[in-house]
């Protein structure tokens, strides 16, 4: 099983590292969320401390991007505090005690400040999100943080089902559903195929 499989790799990646970043990257809708806690559940199996850092929890709030024009286009690069989330990898990489992340949450669309923490004995660090490897300014400035990145590569079409699924499974008319994952979704999964960084493991 692809967990199976990256947690191995990590293992014999991080060596004896005391901390360890790990960038797990990918269109909208190719399983970031799902992988990262997969593998992070065989790793801690292996004695490993982990903790998992979503990118989602640097979403600007849905006040904010109203205010800035940008309502229909969350989830694109510029609707995420890029400045907030580099310093709070940059503590993380530094091994800062007790770093606090915010997480958020879909079923409230809004992030949740200080939902976990990450401490300074946690060896290996999951960071997913969608433009982890995007070749653009200012994101390429986070390719110093990693230790090591992993891209998720899903065809375009099986994106588009799993982003529709995704829509229905919170609520969304079917038609409602569609015109989101048409105007927003597939075109910043678009921009992540596109415009992106070589990764050390392809998935």
């Amino acid at each position: 099983m692809e967990h199976d499989h990256l947690a191995g790799l990590l293992l014999e990646q991080a060596g004896d590292a005391q901390r360890f970043i790990v960038a797990i990257a990918g269109p909208p809708g190719s399983g970031k969320s799902t992988l990262a806690a997969s593998a992070a559940e065989t790793l801690r199996r292996h004695g490993e401390s982990v903790a998992i850092v979503p990118m989602d929890g640097f979403h600007y709030d849905d006040a904010v991007l109203r205010d800035r024009g940008l309502a229909d286009r969350k989830g694109a690069p510029e609707t995420f505090d890029f400045a907030g989330f580099r310093t709070l990898l940059q503590r993380i990489r530094m091994c800062e005690a007790g770093v606090a992340i915010p997480v958020f949450d879909r079923t409230m669309e809004l992030s949740r400040a200080a939902a976990a923490v990450v401490e300074a004995q946690t060896r290996l660090i999951l960071v997913e999100g969608n433009y982890l490897l995007l070749d653009e300014e200012p994101w390429r400035e986070l390719e110093a943080l990693f230790d090591l990145t992993v891209y998720l590569d899903v065809p375009r079409a099986e994106l588009e089902r799993r982003l529709l699924a995704r829509w229905h499974g919170h609520g969304r008319e079917a038609a409602a559903a569609r015109h989101w994952v048409e105007t927003n979704d597939l075109p910043n999964a678009d921009r992540v195929m596109r415009t992106r960084r070589e990764a050390d493991i392809v998935l």
